[in-house]
Parts: C-alpha cells; structure tokens; sequence
C-alpha cells in the first residue's frame, strides 16, 4: 500500500516550518537589535514622555518596561524557534516511520505532535493534522489466501 499523500503532506510541512524557523530567527536577531538602539530607546521614551495621557509614574513604568522588552523578546522568540525545531525533527521522524508503510501509527503520532508544536491552527499544523488522520485510518487491503495462492501459480 503507497503512503504517497501522508508523505507529500509531511513533506510540505517541514517546507513550511523550515520558512518558519528562518523568518522567526530573523525576526528575533533584528527586532532585538533594532531595540537595543539607543536612539530608538530614547526616541520610544521621548515619545511617552511627552504623551499627555500619562501621568509622570506611568511613564517612567513604560520606560523600565522598555529596557526589559528587547530581552523577553529575544527569549520568547528564541524559544519559540526551538520548539518549531522539536516539531521539524519530529516531522521529519513521522515522515521516514511512514516511507514503505513501516510504522503509520507511529507516524501518525509524530505528526499529530509536531502538528501541535507548530501552532494548534497554523496551515503547517492542519497539514500534519490531514497526514495524521490519514496514516491512523487508511489499512491496507485485505488478501484471501486463495488470491495469494493463484497469484503464484
């Protein structure tokens, strides 16, 4: 039995989650960069300052709060990149257990739990959600012995 559709579609999503981890580590190299700037730091808090909707206490807690985004940043981001390559790895377990019908519950697992670390209604997740339900339904065709035995004569 060909396991062709569990594949393509694991295929895809790894594509996907690959684009994924390359534009989130961008994101998180220059966004934590561009806050680390002085002059957008200082711009940022002139910009407060002069907001007349604050009051002066408020103003300095959004100024603290400034110093400390650039870090939560870069933490948040860094660990969301490694969890997309928790779910890339196992991805890409599901996709060799499934190649030759080897292991399609075992696929169908991986793919249900990398579809979960990628985001629970990302396309990459639906993906490996259509390839999971895919691997746990489709059985092979069942064979009588009489067919076997008049297919070897």
């Amino acid at each position: 039995m060909s396991r062709t559709g569990e594949i393509v579609l694991g295929v895809i999503s790894a594509l996907f989650t690959i684009i994924a981890i390359i534009g989130l580590s961008i994101l998180v190299v220059s966004g934590s960069a561009a806050m680390q700037d002085e002059s957008v730091k200082s711009e940022f808090q002139q910009q407060i300052l002069n907001d007349p909707t604050f009051t002066g206490e408020e103003a300095e807690m959004v100024a603290q709060f400034v110093d400390v985004l650039p870090d939560m940043l870069s933490a948040f981001g860094w660990g969301f990149v490694i969890v997309l390559v928790i779910s890339l790895v196992l991805n890409i377990v599901g996709i060799v257990a499934v190649t030759k019908n080897k292991k399609p519950k075992l696929a169908g697992a991986m793919f249900i739990i990398a579809g979960l670390l990628a985001g629970i209604i990302s396309l990459t997740s639906i993906l490996l959600y259509i390839a999971a339900i895919m691997c746990f339904v489709r059985k092979p065709p069942v064979q009588f012995a009489e067919e076997e035995y008049y297919k070897t004569v």
